[in-house]
């Protein structure tokens, strides 16, 4: 093991005063006994290390569920109920809707265990333990191996363990690499795949405010919606089957309804996406001025294509919800991330930090020699990446997000590149995925708006980044970027969900030539080759320096500031974030109260409007102050704040009290704090979380659905029940 590993080992596990704020970071569960505990305790919490983490006994971890592999949800109730955001749901509320049915408009509440939905591909996956593997996976690794050799030992010292680590059936293993590849976890878990659909706001309460108040307080949306977790007779993960049953969980999660104060210790426990804290500065400044503004200009074209046709035709409105949604997400998180760097002067601590760290390496002539490069090597390589990074952004939200067709040709040049390198049998085994995953797609998909999109981007796409003289000579042919959208979609088979699932019915060789002499395929393959040639190589070239330079960073900092705690980035994994209830002020006399109620609800209220329109029942509950045991001094809390440091992938995760009951669910940031991922500021990071109070009061009054609470265990620990 090198000398870094093993200083880095040894430093983890130091747990002293820092120069940390209490509410920064996204701790690993296994170590909060010598890393948080004492600091959580002091902040008010009740509970001990062992009572959140424990692999002897039930422990709050055994109710944290990783949703999809893309949300977190929690096991609720004895019989498997899972509470998670709406937003998470939304694909699978969107599967069952019709304009018959329309479960996204009017809600879906199943009466009957017999009346809940099941959703085929959507899992719920368990931690069963995590273990710290550092010492296997880094061994017999040189300083003086080259990077490649490097990754090669690893990888082989990841496979020789994973053979010798003796599984109970159903249980599967995924090792993770932390402080960018300084250190490794394992995790043991256990996959469910029989989750079915329970309840659901409609989504003028669960997406209330949609666009508008994404990301942003006062917020006033209910967005929750609830699954059950179903398992064979013997409590074992299965596939679906009518006679499955509920799973029975080790631990399920206590419901508070006394609410929240300020300062009330508020824990989020769930599976963070990706962060990256430890950047340097030139890296934040690339963000701030090139790469960011590129990904919102391109979002903010194909937003206002698909608004205004989601606006003029219903039908259109229920295809392009869940896209709708996400594209627009993270453009408003890049924007707001953008503003927080500049407000917060990011760039500025970054320097400031690299300052401190310099002169500390400069007071050692070995630490010099050792690091004294670093700094230097990411201004220099940052600058030679600008250019590519651009690019790459470019090509990723043009061909690979955006426009549907674009990203359906490059699945299709994946089949085509199995059948070319491996016959028929790569090529059915790739189409066994590829045709369900198509059939969903084309579901939802609209060759004509499609088309505008396509037209849209591709002339923002050959400004920025350029075509390539293949596809500019296609483009050349047809004369402007509508004519050309024109011809492809009016040209390509590729374009017609209807007949290219039917042409994948055919012989292989006939569905590859076939495809191979589309015109989308065509104009499609000439972009994404003058990709790979000019950008894709260069990039990567420049990136996996960066990388390992990034790698020597974190253990530098480690070892030069040994009294200060480094929390490893988001990486997907399970993470413990702790903090308080509390408000904040955004800007000069401008100060935000931690909790909003009903009454807020009703004041954004706009009939008809497609953002803040609300159901009747609800406007009436409001007006008869009918919000049986749930309100408080005749007022229904419906969202608070917390200073938890939380991310993408956090969405669903339970707010936990000081006592380890559930008080509420996180689902998004304050806009000026998003820059959270990258620079956490206690001043203004803030997670915002549905008041649990606000789920029950609309499962029960509003839903007509009190067997779902009765489920529940309902307590009121500051009042001693």
């Amino acid at each position: 093991m090198s000398k870094i590993t093993t200083f880095l080992l040894a430093s983890f596990l130091i747990f002293q005063a820092t120069t940390l704020t209490a509410t920064e970071g996204m701790w690993l569960p296994l170590l909060l006994e010598s890393l948080n505990e004492e600091e959580m305790q002091a902040m008010g919490m009740k509970l001990s290390a062992e009572d959140i983490y424990s692999v002897n006994k039930g422990s709050l971890k055994d109710a944290i569920v990783h949703f999809g592999g893309f949300c977190t949800s929690e096991v609720i109730s004895p019989n498997g109920l899972l509470l998670t955001n709406h937003h998470c749901g939304y694909r699978q509320i969107q599967s069952h809707t019709t304009l018959k049915n329309n479960y996204l408009k009017d809600g879906f509440w199943a009466k009957t265990k017999k009346d809940e939905l099941a959703n085929p591909g959507l899992f719920a996956k368990f931690i069963v333990r995590i273990e710290d593997i550092s010492s296997k996976v880094l061994n017999d690794l040189s300083d003086d191996l080259s990077e490649k050799e490097r990754q090669s030992q690893i990888d082989k010292n990841i496979e020789a363990l994973k053979a010798s680590v003796k599984l109970e059936k159903f249980e599967e293993i995924t090792i993770r690499p932390f402080f960018k590849g300084n250190q490794y976890f394992m995790f043991i878990t256990v996959t469910y795949n029989d989750v079915r659909l329970v309840g659901t706001p409609p989504e003028s309460i669960g997406k209330f405010g949609a666009d508008t108040d994404n990301w942003m307080w006062p917020r006033h949306t209910g967005d929750f919606a609830l699954f059950r977790i179903y398992a064979d007779k013997d409590n074992n993960p299965a596939e679906y089957a009518e006679d499955n049953v509920p799973y029975t969980p080790k631990h399920y999660l206590p419901i508070s309804v006394d609410g929240v104060e300020q300062d009330d210790f508020t824990m989020v426990f769930g599976f963070p996406g990706r962060t990256d804290q430890y950047l340097p500065s030139p890296a934040v400044e690339q963000i701030v001025d090139v790469l960011n503004p590129a990904k919102i200009a391109i979002r903010d074209k194909a937003l206002k294509i698909l608004d205004a046709e989601m606006r003029a035709d219903p039908q259109v409105k229920i295809q392009y919800a869940s896209k709708f949604a996400s594209i627009a997400n993270y453009w408003k998180k890049w924007i707001g991330e953008s503003q927080g760097l500049k407000v917060s002067d990011g760039v500025g601590r970054k320097k400031k930090f690299e300052a401190e760290f310099s002169d500390l390496i400069g007071q050692s002539t070995k630490s010099a020699k050792k690091y004294g490069n670093i700094l230097p090597q990411f201004n220099k390589l940052y600058k030679e990446i600008e250019p590519y990074a651009l690019k790459r952004d470019y090509y990723n939200e043009v061909a690979g997000r955006n426009v549907e067709l674009l990203a359906i040709v490059n699945y299709l040049n994946r089949l085509k590149t199995n059948f070319e390198e491996s016959g028929e049998e790569g090529y059915n085994s790739y189409l066994g995925r590829l045709k369900p995953f198509l059939k969903n797609k084309y579901k939802d998909y609209n060759k004509d708006i499609d088309k505008k999109v396509f037209a849209s981007l591709v002339e923002m796409y050959d400004e920025n980044a350029g075509l390539g003289p293949h596809a500019s000579a296609i483009k050349k042919k047809y004369g402007t970027y509508d004519l050309l959208a024109g011809g492809m979609y009016g040209m390509s088979t590729i374009a017609d969900g209807d007949q290219m699932m039917a042409l994948l019915e055919k012989d292989p060789k006939e569905v590859i030539d076939r495809i191979s002499e589309d015109p989308a395929f065509k104009f499609g393959a000439a972009m994404r080759k003058h990709y790979n040639d000019n950008v894709s190589k260069q990039y990567n070239d420049i990136k996996s320096q960066i990388d390992n330079l990034q790698r020597n960073y974190m253990a530098a900092l480690i070892e030069v500031f040994p009294k200060r705690r480094f929390f490893p980035d988001a990486n997907g994994t399970m993470r413990v974030s702790y903090g308080q209830v509390s408000g904040y002020e955004p800007k000069d006399a401008l100060q935000y109260l931690p909790v909003t109620y009903l009454k807020g609800v009703m004041q954004k209220y706009v009939p008809g409007d497609y953002e803040f329109d609300l159901p009747k029942k609800l406007v009436d509950l409001y007006e008869k102050k009918d919000y049986g045991d749930y309100g408080v001094d005749g007022k229904m809390p419906v969202c608070f704040l917390g200073s938890n440091h939380t991310t993408g992938g956090n969405s669903g995760s339970p707010a936990i009290d000081a006592n380890g009951n559930l008080i509420g669910l996180n689902f998004d940031r304050v806009w000026e704090g998003t820059m959270s991922d990258i620079n956490y500021d206690k001043s203004i990071c803030r997670n915002i979380m549905v008041d649990i109070r606000y789920v029950l009061f609309i499962i029960d009054k509003f839903g007509d659905s009190k067997h779902l609470v009765d489920e529940m265990k309902l307590v009121h620990p500051k009042k001693g029940k």
